[in-house]
């Protein structure tokens, strides 16, 4: 997307940038302000939103920007950024509301706070980039309906590894080969991971336990493939995909895949331990024209039938305001689901889980989530890991032991599952009926 960059500076110039809240202050939200305020003309971070304001203010403050005003209420909103002053608020429904706001930067990682959100700032228009892989991984099909009725974008955001994919998937495309996997590159992969493992890394680079968890234990990866799977139409090979550990080159993998199982199930996201170029992400391709064959393997690509493109580094918040220009300015989503899902990511118990007991969140003690096929989900009743946290045990569960929905009590009263709900009563007719 090289013409962002002179499509920011003509607002720039114009004195017209576009204004941006942020909901969320946490080490990816900081990382974000910094980018906005310092490296993108263009684009004014108006407002954030955060529980702990004091966050907020960190994140303005680490940027370099003093003229930090607190607002609780949505005329104070307008009024500071009617006159150039800087808003943090703990109510992040002001920023959801307020006329002077053009897209909205969602960072939290919540499901049901951020369903809410995402539903407020959809019902007064505002465009919504997600970094917030968890929750389009849940309900992302139903929010994109309200979203397209709405006339506003729901994207995922660049620079993030879903993003990454996307971006080279349709570069792929545009060359004229047919996608058959999308990879992600991973580091470590184990289920069993947990807060307390964790603690060391995630103090090293100031970050929350919790988060690195979901990434170890494979949870964060399985919401990543998820949605680039929504995105593509493309399926999972098996519960919890293929994911070889492989040491060498990812250009080296295209032998590793049966093409006709990838063309058989109409392409596959996956990932890949210990690949190089880490940590990125590859697509796998194919060519149906001998001549254009003949031009790939001069191009050093290789004699087929499987081409390996990829990209060696993804680079989060550094790239999530092209994002937010790409959905104000050209209408183009980075990353969002064709219809209804195609994969999902199921509740699998971490430890052997007991009667009784409620179970904790994402990147915790109890659970991790990985890929299933949504035919599969639907056919077999699967609790949806998005919707895990807070549900009551029925009975005992063994260690690895995949939850359904007979297996919990779902709290009251939550937005998440009555949209879940809406999501299932629309698209669950269009789905084929699983074999086995």
């Amino acid at each position: 997307m090289i013409i962002i960059d002179k499509a920011l500076k003509e607002r720039a110039a114009a004195g017209n940038p576009i204004r941006v809240g942020m909901i969320g202050a946490g080490f990816m939200g900081r990382g974000i302000a910094n980018q906005i305020i310092n490296s993108v003309p263009g684009m004014e971070l108006v407002a954030i939103a955060n529980r702990n304001i004091e966050k907020a203010i960190r994140a303005y403050s680490e940027a370099g920007i003093d003229n930090i005003h607190t607002v609780s209420s949505i005329n104070q909103l307008e009024d500071a950024i009617h006159t150039n002053r800087y808003a943090v608020t703990d109510d992040a429904l002001l920023l959801c509301q307020a006329d002077g706001i053009d897209a909205l930067i969602e960072v939290t990682g919540a499901i049901e706070f951020g369903a809410r959100v995402v539903m407020e700032a959809i019902a007064h228009h505002k465009h919504v980039i997600l970094m917030n892989a968890e929750l389009d991984g849940t309900i992302g099909p139903i929010l994109k309906v309200y979203a397209d009725k709405a006339g506003v974008i729901l994207s995922a955001c660049d620079g993030d590894q879903p993003g990454v994919e996307m971006n080279l998937y349709r570069f792929v495309q545009s060359i004229g080969l047919r996608p058959l996997l999308c990879g992600n590159i991973k580091g470590l992969q184990d289920p069993y991971r947990n807060p307390t493992t964790q603690a060391g890394f995630a103090q090293r680079w100031g970050q929350n336990p919790t988060m690195v968890t979901s990434f170890a234990d494979g949870t964060k990866i399985s919401f990543e493939q998820a949605i680039v799977a929504n995105a593509t139409g493309m399926k999972v090979a098996q519960r919890g995909m293929l994911g070889y550990n492989f040491t060498g080159h990812v250009d080296e993998m295209t032998c590793m895949y049966d093409i006709d199982q990838l063309q058989e199930l109409g392409g596959i996201v996956d990932y890949v331990v210990g690949a190089k170029p880490g940590p990125g992400v590859f697509v796998l391709a194919t060519h149906s024209d001998p001549k254009q064959r003949h031009y790939l393997n001069l191009y050093k690509l290789g004699e087929g039938p499987l081409y390996s493109f990829y990209t060696p580094y993804h680079l989060c918040h550094f790239e999530v305001p092209l994002s937010v220009a790409r959905a104000v300015l050209f209408g183009d989503r980075v990353l969002s689901p064709l219809a209804g899902p195609v994969v999902e990511v199921v509740t699998t118990a971490k430890i052997d889980l007991k009667a009784g007991e409620t179970l904790d969140g994402i990147g915790e003690y109890m659970t991790y989530g990985q890929c299933e096929n949504a035919d599969v989900v639907q056919a077999q009743r699967l609790l949806p890991m998005g919707l895990a946290e807070g549900c009551r045990l029925k009975r005992d569960l063994p260690k690895d032991a995949v939850l359904t929905y007979d297996d919990v009590e779902l709290p009251p009263g939550r937005l998440c599952d009555e949209l879940r709900a809406e999501q299932d009563a629309l698209f669950a007719s269009r789905l084929p009926l699983a074999v086995g």
